[in-house]
């Protein structure tokens, strides 16, 4: 069994979406195995994104990220970086599949509701960060 990260972010928890996302991953065989409740502070948020920390959009992305609280989940299943990725769909919900979560819930490229880690190797630095 393989662990990666998903964190339900502020714009689907704000608008009540948690219950129907957890389901979409039971049902797409992923097991829940850790799950909390955060309120991201600026530094905290700075160092999960540091990876984007040059990039024009990294302070709206702070901002958006601290306006609520977001629930990592560490998720198990076989394949489940690749799986997980594929459940939700492209970062750009314009472009991402029909029936992927990304497509049917998210609001636009920042508010897409989900952040899911892109390779094994990142889910084990991300799961660490919320999950020690």
């Amino acid at each position: 069994m393989e662990n990666t990260l998903l964190i339900v972010k502020p714009d689907a928890f704000k608008r009540k979406l948690v219950g129907n996302i957890i389901n979409r991953l039971e049902r797409a065989g992923f097991d829940v195995v850790d799950i909390k409740l955060v309120q991201l502070t600026q530094d905290l948020a700075r160092k999960f994104y540091a990876v984007h920390a040059d990039k024009p959009f990294i302070d709206e992305l702070i901002e958006f990220m601290c306006s609520s609280p977001v629930i990592p989940i560490k998720l198990g299943k076989t394949n489940a970086v690749a799986d997980l990725r594929t459940l939700i769909g492209a970062t750009n919900p314009n472009e991402a599949a029909c029936g992927t979560l990304r497509q049917e819930i998210a609001l636009d490229v920042q508010q897409n509701s989900v952040h899911a880690s892109d390779s094994p190797e990142n889910a084990a630095i991300e799961l660490a960060f919320f999950f020690g």
